[in-house]
């Protein structure tokens, strides 16, 4: 109809024309969505609309109709097209998610419902009901068709669709109001996700709807189909036509379409609303996907409305109680596959392990917050949820759809034992209006993020947290709902404001990062359970770990406690989870780190001994989470003893061709033994190869050992199992033999400590029958005629010996010779040929023959022997000439040879000849006259004589005779042989001559002459002459010449010696040389010698001989001088005579000559001169002149000073002297020691005093008395002039040999100082009341000076105020009393003056009551005895001001005592006091209250095990003051069976907490920290830089300590120079190093300066301490000690400069050489005693690398507290376990005397039914007899049969 340009009224007048029958019948006009028109409807109208022409607006359609409809894409298609692309993520599974678009509309569509929100998921692949289809339904509120045409246009969002239609009555869109978790179902959102999730999954879409407000239905059908057909068609592709029928009509579904859309339209019927999707042409890899991972895509959909389904708390399966916030939600999935299988069907509800759902679950705690941001105001609400550690494992939940394999209990640090932390994962999970965006994560936010350093709890914490973000739709997602926009920029912008939510309220106030980290230290400490280490033992070093770092340390456990069971040590044990399964007993517990007590971990490693020990003889160390805590002790001991059943249990022998030999059997030799067949058997007796170990072959082998006679001998063979052994044995002896099981690799017949199986059998081999014989022990040689035996040994076959045969006649041969015996004797294997005898010649001395020993029956026997001649019977010597002529002096020969009776050269043992040669005169000389010649092994000899030497008497010849006999053979005669012996011609004498040239003479010395001869002269005309024996002149040939040797010449002139002439001899010049001399003919050794003696020649010179060429000044000289004649030799003459002393004159400079004294000395005919005294002249040498007629001499003697007399002042101070008192004299006094001629004296004997002439003037010097030096001089240096003003003198006085010196007086005045303080001034308000913790009054001080005017310079520093006793702190916080409390002032530690000010302090205002002892936590229950229901005995109540100090002596009144909850509230069953009272009251008198008892009534009300508080509340009479009251817990309980260990065990819990807390405060208190940054430290033989290896607790030590060794401390200590050097390499030569293995430092402490031998020289002031003592070292102590040692040496730290310069001074003073000072100001004074300046001044600590400061003592005090408290709670527990133990025990002890008894009457009552059975029994068989038999009385026997 053309409507254009006409109103409504126009158009009903067009239209009344156009239908002519309804212009008299009343109708409405209604569009497709039944909205009745009017005149205002009429205009919003647009071109194309189809209306209906109804008698009634809510008319049913008779007829289907069509509505052609447009849904052209929005704009938004181009302009946010690209969105997915950018957002979307990639390599995910989108199914889940693409359905997760049709829910969103549902849940949109059903958010007004008032009832149930019903959404189902039908997936209809059943192809009998057609093709395969997937249909999302909901009761929703469904759409009319204008809503169902915009749903069709792409990108219609719910924001512009109202623009977009031009409607007003369309409802404009409304943000819904905030609620919880923003669980508001405005998630259908975009105009996107439904036409992109259709066609995603499939290829067409129905949309079936029908709105509340109609009662039509409308469909809409989009396929791709039909798209192509209009795009090939060239129509319009956006359009459309929507179907209006009634509910029900499936009229225009054709027959052979789907039946189930049939079946789905004819459920409209009866709906008020709904809305349909059917998504046809399912795409075949969908519905793959859908089948087969059915419970993957559905627990998605389930996370992903997790909080729609079950309410904001989420799905709490712990929770019995209803959820109040259920939005009863149904979201059921339905997949029909075949029509004869059952469909399954899934509420989403009823997912259980969906990720929301676990973490849920699986949290022990909560933590919300809410965040705004800024501008845009949004909100989100946030939970964070803690996974404890439990026991063994990490309960953070993991995803079962995640890529990454979830930790197990496998995921154990094999090294350590410890769970690996889990995976750092992100942290939140993002929901948008409620339902889950699944590719947005938030990994952590800034507050909840792990700390870099200083966590409070262990950084695995932060990793078992999970957490949820919920926000509103301000915060931007993709078109797809995958990922949001900039959510996580918005929560870390600074301006969002995080804040803590308790119970859904906000807290304003708070810091999020604080409350955040205290409930998660909360829940550390709360829900963690973690594994407790237990008994402590010892820490050691693993060398079995492959990584250096974690070898140590490792601390030792004895039992661990696990999930409340307890393991020890030797406790049976399995593993789980490991390959293979262990079985074994504990060894012991290990954990990594530094342990002293019991201690929690969430892991260790435990080392266990794999049982049985026999099988596997080794342990095993695997993580304790790999223990099996289900298996019990039997199951564990059943599976050891199955194995040890697999072990070789015995041997199992076998004789195969049935020959056995039983035990102790006797064989003969050669008995075959064997065969022998061995098997090994296990207990189950089955047969074994190997040990029955699993992935290790040891094969088993059987060894067998054959013992002969224990030690005789062993025969060693090893067998295969199951092989045979065979074996003749032919040894004697008793047999053992041994089958040992043994391990083939190793030979080890032990495996694990048990014994192989093993089988032994004994048994005897004897001897066979005689076969052979050997000949026995006969001598190897034969001598012709001596009689010997021949002993047969008689022999089995195998050479063992037996009986020898009967009638034996033996046959002997031997060639050359005749042998016979005399007779044969046997006895047992031996038989003897006896007294055998050789006859015959033999050719030589020695032949070997073959003698031949031939028995009948017996094998023959050949022996070789060597035939010797016979026994000795003759001698014979050679020559036989008599006589034998020889010349004296040479050698005789003689060969001596002995004989047999035969004439046989012989040889015999001992067979010696002895040769006697003799003489009838004694002149005869002979070096052996017994010769003995050895013929014992040729039977000849020979000897030759040594040169016979006979004493020629007149020349004529001599004779001897020679005799031979052999004296061990007396029947041998003796041979006698006779010498004749002829003079020698050899030169045998010598003669020397000397030949006088004046008179002729010719003079022969005799040997040893001793000859007198003036000195310097020469004895000359010596010869010699030589002769023979017949003393017959020899003739002197050069030959003879050459050997004539002189001792005074080695250059004799053999011419002239061998015409006789000797060279001539020079006598020597000294008489006191005597020489030797001698003439020898060499070869003889024939010699003449004499000796001369030198006398003196003629006088020549006077000579003058001093014994010291030293004389003193004035004294005489202490030698002598003694004057001689001597020649020109120097010989003294000795002619002086007693006339000649008046003939001497001794002349010198300063001689005193009538001193002298010359006498004469007979004795050795000199002159002794004594008395030389020089009495004037100067120092030094002189000459002394001595004068005898012609004869002069002179000689030097050196004048010393002279005897010490006096002391002079040399050098000193400029006088007049004036000196401040109390000060030094810098100039020093020397002193000069001389004699009384005023001549320098060193002579160093004398000792000088410094002395004052007065006693009232101290004077301190270096030294007061000292020796005079080598010069002979003595200095003193004046340190300190101490005495009133006035004049005065110092002395200077020596003394030697006690003999006083006068020295020098020096004049000096002594002035006072006007800076030196003597007194102080002290003036403040005496009348001030000074109350504790109050503030003293202002001290004014004034320093007095020694003139008594005020010091105005001195060291402000070195004034101080103490309180003597008490705090030492400026305000006073006890009451003290005037006795015991004193302040004074120190000025200079050199000059102490000290004021002591008497003070009272006193109690400051009353605040609190409180106990003087506070009491032990009361403990009652309402029993009937006193002792147990008393609450508190003998308690006194004091009131105290704020520090504790009494401060009620004035105030009385009472005291209330009542009961109160703990919890604060009101609770109807608290105790009641004895009388049933619930309070009482007790007097206060002066503050204070006592209370003797106090006790609660019999049978008290009162909660079991409740803690309840005592209240003491003061009422004063004074109503204006109100006091604090004191509180006391107490525990309750029901009746006395009620033990204490409950609370006891509470009460040290607490205790622990409360320490540990304190500890924690401690150890973050504020600290100095080193600033050098170290990364050298922890690299391998590395200690660090110098800064980071000790720490110093005073702040001024560590300041002035660190600057003195400001240029090291960043210096890099390494143990080894390699490392110094890898260091120096590394960093270019830019970095310091230091290695240890170069520096040497001296060992042993050594004390301060001022210490020696153990007494201090002196009180030094200023407190000196070595600086290096002053240092902690927490690590490598022995090294640190050596860094710092060698850094600091004997640096010496001390509190001020004055003190350190005065205790230099002293050192000085006492020869004591002083090192480095530093004081605690930051002055320094050098070794060198150099000090002052800005380099020897420490520059501010700010900026300055300091040393750190250590932990407080009070931390270590308390962590040591803690141990013994944990210690003693485990004490508690183990004494209450052992208790319960012992009740139980009792308690079975009993039950088993009550079941034995009940067993023994169970018996008896069973026994008599026994016999009552048996007695019925035997009556029932007679009567079966008896009928059996009949009438006649006989029976068959019945056949048996057999099975």
């Amino acid at each position: 109809m053309e409507t254009a340009g006409v109103d409504y009224k126009g158009f009903l007048h067009v239209l009344t024309k156009t239908f002519p029958d309804c212009s008299n019948k009343s109708f409405v006009l209604a569009t497709t969505d039944r909205t009745i028109l009017d005149s205002d409807k009429f205009m919003e109208l647009e071109d194309g609309s189809t209306l209906y022409m109804l008698q009634q607006g809510n008319q049913a359609l008779p007829v289907v109709t069509e509505e052609q409809i447009q849904f052209v894409p929005h704009y938004d298609t181009l302009i946010c097209g690209g969105m997915y692309e950018y957002y979307a993520s990639e390599g995910q599974t989108a199914l889940s998610y693409t359905l997760a678009e049709l829910i969103d509309n549902a849940l949109s569509a059903t958010a007004k419902n008032t009832g149930k929100r019903i959404i189902e998921i039908r997936m209809l692949f059943d192809e009998s009901q057609g093709k395969p289809a997937i249909i999302v339904l909901d009761n929703g509120c469904g759409m009319t068709s204008k809503k169902l045409n915009k749903w069709a246009v792409y990108r219609l969002s719910k924001f512009n669709c109202l623009f977009f239609f031009h409607s007003s009555n369309e409802e404009r869109y409304v943000r819904p109001d905030p609620v919880p978790r923003s669980l508001n179902s405005d998630i259908s959102y975009f105009g996107v996700g439904g036409k992109q999730a259709v066609f995603y999954i499939g290829e067409s879409a129905r949309m079936i709807s029908k709105s509340v407000t109609s009662p039509d239905v409308h469909e809409l059908v989009l396929s791709k189909e039909d798209f192509e057909r209009k795009v090939k068609n060239k129509e319009d592709v956006y359009s459309g036509t929507i179907i209006n029928r009634k509910p029900g009509d499936f009229s225009r579904v054709p027959k052979e379409e789907e039946h189930f859309l049939r079946s789905l339209i004819a459920e409209e019927t009866g709906k008020e609303s709904f809305t349909a999707v059917v998504i046809t042409e399912v795409k075949p890899e969908h519905i793959t996907l859908l089948k087969q991972d059915f419970q993957v895509w559905t627990r998605q959909l389930a996370h992903t409305y997790h909080y729609y389904i079950h309410g904001v708390n989420g799905n709490d399966l712990r929770s019995s109680s209803t959820k109040s916030h259920d939005p009863k939600i149904d979201i059921e999935i339905t997949l029909q596959e075949k029509i004869t299988k059952c469909p399954r069907v899934l509420n989403l509800r009823e997912v259980d392990n969906d990720m929301q759902t676990l973490y849920i679950n699986a949290a022990a705690d909560t933590f919300e917050f809410k965040a705004l941001t800024q501008p845009d105001g949004g909100i989100v609400e946030g939970v964070l949820r803690y996974h404890p550690y439990l026991y063994d494992r990490e309960t953070y939940p993991e995803d079962p759809d995640a890529p990454y394999a979830p930790i197990e209990d496998d995921d154990v640090d094999e090294e350590t034992g410890l769970l690996q932390p889990i995976k750092k994962k992100p942290i939140f999970e993002c929901f948008w209006n409620g339902r889950l965006i699944p590719y947005t994560t938030v990994a952590e936010l800034d507050w909840c993020a792990r700390p870099s350093k200083g966590a409070k709890v262990p950084v695995e914490c932060y990793n078992r947290i999970s957490g949820v973000l919920f926000t509103d739709d301000r915060f931007q997602v993709t078109t797809n709902k995958l990922t949001f926009m900039e959510l996580e920029l918005k929560l870390r912008n600074k301006e969002t404001i995080f804040s803590c939510s308790v119970n859904g309220q906000v807290r304003q106030r708070g810091n999020i990062q604080r409350d955040f980290t205290q409930w998660l230290q909360n829940c550390h400490e709360k829900w963690d359970k973690q594994v407790k280490f237990l008994n402590y033992k010892e820490t050691i070093t693993r060398t079995d770990v492959p990584t250096k770092k974690m070898q140590h340390p490792w601390a030792i456990f004895s039992s661990i406690e696990w999930d409340s069971r307890e393991y020890r040590i030797g406790q049976f044990v399995k593993s789980q989870k490991t390959q293979p399964i262990i079985y074994g007993t504990v060894v012991r517990f290990l954990l990594h780190g530094n342990y002293d007590g019991d201690v929690f971990a969430t892991g260790g490693l435990v080392e266990v001994c794999l049982e049985p020990k026999a099988l596997y003889n080794k342990t095993k160390i695997m993580p304790i989470s790999k223990l099996d805590k289900n298996a019990t002790h039997k199951a564990i001991k059943a599976n050891i003893e199955s194995d040890l059943a697999k072990l070789p249990q015995k041997l199992k022998v076998d004789w195969p061709e049935g020959k056995p030999w039983p035990q102790n059997a006797t064989r003969p030799a050669g008995t075959q033994f064997g065969p022998l067949q061995v098997e090994i058997l296990n207990g189950n007796q089955e047969s074994l190869s190997r040990m029955p170990l699993v992935g290790t072959v040891i094969k088993l082998i059987v060894e067998l050992k054959v013992n002969i006679c224990a030690d005789i001998g062993e025969i060693s063979h090893s067998i295969k199992i199951f092989a045979s052994f065979v074996a003749n044995l032919v040894k004697l002896g008793k047999y053992t033999l041994r089958l040992n099981t043994m391990i083939s690799e190793t030979n080890e017949t032990v495996f694990g400590d048990r014994q192989l199986p093993f089988f032994t059998l004994r048994f005897t081999i004897k001897e066979g029958s005689a076969e052979k014989f050997d000949l026995g022990t006969v001598s190897s040689t034969l001598h012709v005629g001596v009689p010997f035996d021949i002993p047969l040994k008689i022999k089995d076959a195998y050479g063992h010996s037996t009986a020898p045969p009967p009638d034996v006649k033996p046959v002997l041969k031997c060639s050359g010779l005749e042998l016979t015996y005399e007779k044969v004797q046997s006895s047992k294997d031996v038989f003897i040929i006896q007294n055998v005898k050789a006859r015959g010649k033999t050719r030589h001395f020695l032949n070997i023959s073959t003698l031949c020993v031939h028995v009948i029956s017996l094998k023959s026997f050949l022996v070789t022997l060597l035939c010797f001649s016979g026994n000795p019977h003759s001698i014979h010597v050679t020559p036989e000439d008599a006589p034998i002529t020889v010349e004296n002096g040479n050698t005789v020969q003689f060969d001596v040879a002995i004989h047999d009776e035969a004439g046989n050269i012989t040889a015999h043992h001992k067979l010696i000849a002895r040769c006697q040669v003799g003489s009838g005169h004694a002149d005869c000389i002979l070096s052996d006259r017994t010769i003995y010649i050895d013929c014992s092994r040729t039977g000849v000899g020979q000897h030759v004589t040594k040169p016979i030497k006979v004493k020629i008497v007149g020349g004529e010849p001599q004779t001897l005779k020679v005799q031979f006999d052999v004296p061990n053979h007396l029947s041998i005669a003796s041979v006698t042989r006779e010498l004749r012996v002829e003079p020698s011609s050899r030169v045998c004498r010598m003669e020397v001559c000397c030949h006088n040239c004046h008179n002729n003479d010719i003079l022969v010395l005799k040997n040893n002459e001793r000859i007198e001869w003036q000195a310097g002269g020469t004895l000359e005309n010596l010869f010699y002459r030589l002769y023979d024996e017949g003393n017959r002149k020899v003739d002197i040939t050069p030959a003879i010449a050459s050997k004539i040797k002189v001792n005074w010449t080695s250059d004799g002139n053999v011419k002239d010696l061998s015409e006789g002439e000797l060279p001539d001899v020079h006598v020597p010049t000294q008489v006191q040389e005597e020489r030797f001399y001698q003439v020898s003919y060499q070869d003889q050794s024939i010699s003449v010698s004499f000796s001369i003696v030198p006398h003196p020649n003629e006088p020549s010179r006077l000579k003058a001989t001093l014994s010291q060429n030293t004389a003193r000044l004035g004294e005489p000289m202490s030698g002598n001088i003694i004057l001689d004649l001597v020649d020109q030799y120097e010989n003294v003459t000795k002619t002086l005579t007693s006339t000649c002393v008046n003939c001497i004159t001794v002349e010198a400079e300063g001689l005193n000559k009538s001193a002298l004294v010359l006498t004469w000395q007979e004795s050795s005919c000199s002159v002794l001169v004594t008395g030389v005294c020089f009495q004037s002249g100067t120092l030094g040498p002189r000459e002394m002149s001595f004068t005898f007629r012609s004869y002069v001499d002179q000689v030097m003697v050196k004048v010393t000073a002279g005897v010490p007399a006096q002391l002079k002042l040399v050098s000193g101070p400029t006088q007049p002297l004036q000196v401040l008192n109390n000060h030094s004299i810098p100039t020093p006094f020397l002193v000069q020691l001389c004699d009384k001629w005023g001549n320098p004296s060193r002579d160093q004997r004398v000792v000088v005093h410094l002395k004052s002439s007065q006693q009232a003037l101290k004077v301190a010097a270096n030294v007061t008395s000292q020796p005079m030096n080598a010069e002979g001089k003595a200095s003193f240096i004046v340190t300190s002039v101490c005495g009133p003003k006035g004049y005065y003198q110092l002395a200077f006085e020596g003394s030697l040999n006690s003999k006083p010196l006068h020295g020098p007086l020096v004049n000096l005045t002594v002035m006072p100082d006007p800076n030196k303080p003597v007194s102080l001034s002290v003036t403040y308000d005496t009348n001030a009341v000074l109350p504790a913790g109050g503030v003293f009054p202002v001290f004014s001080v004034t320093v007095v000076s020694e003139e008594g005017s005020p010091v105005t310079v001195f060291n402000k520093a070195a004034a101080d105020m103490r309180l003597w006793k008490g705090v030492h702190s400026r305000r006073p916080r006890e009451e003290v009393k005037k006795d015991t409390s004193f302040a004074y002032v120190q000025i200079n530690p050199l000059l102490r003056s000290v004021l002591q000010i008497i003070i009272d302090v006193v109690a400051n205002d009353p605040v609190q009551l409180r106990p003087d002892v506070q009491p032990a936590t009361p403990v009652v229950s309402y029993s009937t005895e006193v002792a147990n229901r008393t609450l508190v005995d003998g308690l006194t109540l004091t009131i105290v001001d704020q520090y504790g100090n009494p401060a009620g002596q004035n105030l009385n009144g009472k005291v209330l005592v009542s009961i109160e909850s703990s919890n604060g509230g009101y609770n109807s069953s608290l105790p009641l006091f004895e009388g049933r009272t619930r309070s009482r009251q007790f007097v206060l008198l002066d503050g204070k209250a006592h209370i003797s008892k106090l006790t609660i009534m019999e049978n008290s009300p009162g909660e079991n095990g409740s803690i309840y508080i005592l209240h003491f509340e003061p009422v004063l009479q004074m109503a204006s003051m109100s006091l604090a009251s004191f509180e006391l817990p107490f525990h309750f309980y029901n009746g006395m069976k009620q033990s204490s260990h409950v609370f006891i065990t509470q009460a040290i819990d607490g205790l622990i907490t409360e320490k540990r807390n304190e500890a924690e405060r401690i150890s973050r208190l504020p600290r100095r920290q080193c600033s050098i940054r170290d990364p050298f430290q922890g690299q391998q033989d590395v200690l660090g830089k110098v800064g980071h290896l000790a720490l110093v607790v005073e702040d001024d030590a560590a300041w002035v300590i660190s600057w003195h060794i400001s240029r090291s401390m960043d210096c890099v200590i390494t143990m080894t120079t390699a490392a110094a050097q890898m260091i120096y390499r590394n960093t270019g030569g830019r970095q310091q190093v230091m290695a240890l293995d170069s520096v040497y430092v001296s060992g042993g402490r050594r004390p301060l300066p001022h210490i020696r031998n153990g007494r201090a020289l002196f009180d030094p002031p200023g407190n000196p301490v070595f600086a290096r003592d002053r240092l902690i070292f927490p690590n490598h102590q022995e090294s640190c000690d050596i860094v710092f040692r060698n850094l600091l040496g004997d640096t010496i730290l001390m509190d001020d400069l004055d003190s350190a310069n005065h205790y230099r001074r002293t050192l000085v003073q006492n020869h004591t050489s002083c090192p480095t000072i530093l004081t605690r100001q930051g002055d320094r004074i050098g070794a060198n005693a150099i000090w002052g300046g800005s380099q020897n001044r420490a520059p501010s600590p700010q900026g300055l690398n300091m040393f750190a400061a250590p932990i407080p003592q009070q931390y270590f005090s308390l962590q040591e507290q803690i141990g013994l408290l944990m210690r003693y709670r485990s004490a508690l527990q183990n004494r209450e376990s052992t208790k319960l133990k012992c009740e139980q025990v009792l308690a079975e002890e009993d039950t088993l005397i009550v079941k034995k008894r009940e067993m023994e009457e169970k018996m008896a009552e069973l026994k008599e039914v026994e016999e009552q059975l048996a007695s019925t029994s035997v009556r029932a068989l007679k009567r079966v007899s008896m009928d059996a038999a009949g009438p006649s009385g006989l029976s068959k026997r019945p056949r048996s049969t057999s099975k």
